[in-house]
Order: C-alpha cells, then structure tokens, then sequence
C-alpha cells in the first residue's frame, strides 16, 4: 500500500512539474513575441517619423530653391535692355563685336539719309502733271518749265529736260527724258549698295568672330590638358556672341534695304509713267499749236 501511495506521489509530481515547465515556456514564448512586437512597431514609428523628416526637409529645400529662383529672376528683370546689351557685348569681345557695331552704325547712317532722300524725292505725279497742261495751254513752254522748275522731285527734273527739248522735236524729248531719267535712277539708289555691303559683311565678320573664339578655346583645352565642361562652354559662348550679333545687324539692316529698294521701284515707275504722259501732253500741244 505505500509503494502505492508513493508511485502516485511521484507521478503527481512528475505531472505537475511537466505542466508548470510548458506553462512557464510558453509565458517566455509570448513574452517574446510581444518583446518582438513592441520592437517592430517601434521600428515602423522610427521608420516614419523619418520619412516625415526627410520630406520636410525636401519641401524646405525645394521652397528655398523656389526662393532663390524668383529672386534671381527679380534681379534679371531689374537689369535693363541696355545693360543686358553691354554685358553680351563685353562677353563676345570688344574686337569683332566693335567692328560689327561699326557696320550698323554706318549701315544705319545710310538707311536714315536714303529714306530722307526718298521721302523728298516722291511727288504727286497727277498733279504735277495737271499743273503742267494748265500751263502749257496758258503759257506755253516756257510757264510749263517754270511750274517744273519750281516743284521739287525727279519727276518734275525729268519734266524740265523734256520740256528743255520740246524745240527739238518729240523724239528728242524722249530721248533726254530716257538719259536724264536714268541720271534720276542713279541718285536714287545712291548708296543702297553700301548696305547690302554691310548686309553680307556683318554675319561673315560675326562668324569670324566665332571661329577665332573656337581656337581660342581649343587652345585653353590643349593648355590645361583636361576637357573641362565649363571651359569649353564658355569658350563656346563667348565665340557665338559674335555670330549672334553679327546676324541681328543683318536682319536690321535688310529689313531698312528691302524697303528702300520698294521706294526706289515704286518712284522709277511712277517717273516711267509721268514720262509717258509728258510725252503724249507735248504731242498733243504740237498738234494743238499746228491746228492752230
């Protein structure tokens, strides 16, 4: 009976003891898992407040990038055109970009004087030829010369030599009306080849300008021995300024030249066309006179 009562003792034990040792690995086992929890959940709320941090210092920078920006572009719109100008103008080189500017100014300085000229030189042809009939019929030749000699045009120039000749005969009239208006034609154009010499003598001195600033770089690049990006680039910039300016003063002046020469047509037409009319008046009052 007491071996018994001793074997179910030690069972009891051995049962008891078996169930406190899982019980107390298994509080281990979720001790852990909540140790491991707490950790990963701590990790996470790291993890994000550091990307919290790091978007807000992006959008700082960002918002100070964006500040710099407009104010650069203030300072940029602060800078005149004229300033501008002779910044770009000092860059390029004083040597080929002098020359270029002496090619506008000249250029410039013709196209003011021709347009001048033309301006005067254009006359109310209908009018100036009205007048002349009223003359010729009132007071003959010699008042139609005087009404010529008064107005002022190559129109009313080719008038008076006609009407200087009218003595002659017509087909002397027409031939002085021919020769001197071809003497009016010249006038005319006086200069206008000047321009076109400056026209084509700007973008090629522009584009000399530029090939020399291209050796120069090369040679700052043979020099340092090493293909710097902003050597090259700014060697580059500075050799098409240049070319840059070369070609605004050519597209000005052609733009003056294209009108120039619209103004010498359209006035050597309207003289070809007074001619003729002369011609036929004077034939007319020939007739007129011998009717008579």
């Amino acid at each position: 009976m007491k071996k018994l009562l001793t074997l179910f003792a030690l069972a009891s034990f051995l049962t008891f003891g078996v169930s406190n040792c899982a019980m107390a690995q298994e509080g281990e086992e979720a001790a852990t898992e909540e140790t491991a929890t707490e950790m990963v959940d701590s990790a996470a709320m790291a993890a994000e407040k550091a990307a919290e941090e790091a978007a807000a210092v992006a959008e700082k920078e960002a918002m100070e990038a964006e500040k710099n920006v407009e104010e650069t572009a203030v300072v940029e719109e602060e800078k005149s055109f004229h300033q501008v100008l002779k910044e770009k103008f000092i860059e390029g080189g004083p040597e080929f970009m002098g020359i270029v500017l002496l090619c506008l100014i000249l250029g410039l300085a013709i196209v003011i004087e021709r347009i001048i000229y033309l301006n005067m030189a254009t006359t109310n042809s209908t009018k100036l030829l009205a007048n002349v009939e009223d003359a010729l019929n009132s007071g003959g030749v010699d008042a139609a010369k005087e009404v010529c000699r008064n107005t002022s045009g190559p129109v009313a120039s080719i008038f008076y030599q006609g009407l200087d000749r009218s003595h002659e005969g017509v087909e002397m009239v027409e031939k002085s009306v021919i020769s001197y208006g071809s003497v009016q034609m010249g006038l005319l154009e006086k200069g206008v080849s000047w321009i076109s010499l400056f026209i084509a003598l700007a973008p090629m001195l522009g584009f000399m300008g530029t090939v020399i600033g291209m050796i120069g770089a090369f040679d700052a690049i043979e020099a340092a021995g090493d293909i710097s990006p902003s050597l090259v680039a700014g060697g580059i910039k500075i050799a098409l300024l240049t070319t840059v300016f070369g070609l605004i003063v050519a597209i000005i002046l052609q733009i003056f030249y294209n009108y120039i020469v619209a103004k010498v047509d359209s006035i050597v037409n309207d003289m070809e066309n007074a001619s003729i009319s002369l011609i036929d008046l004077l034939v007319a009052h020939e007739l007129k006179n011998k009717k008579a």
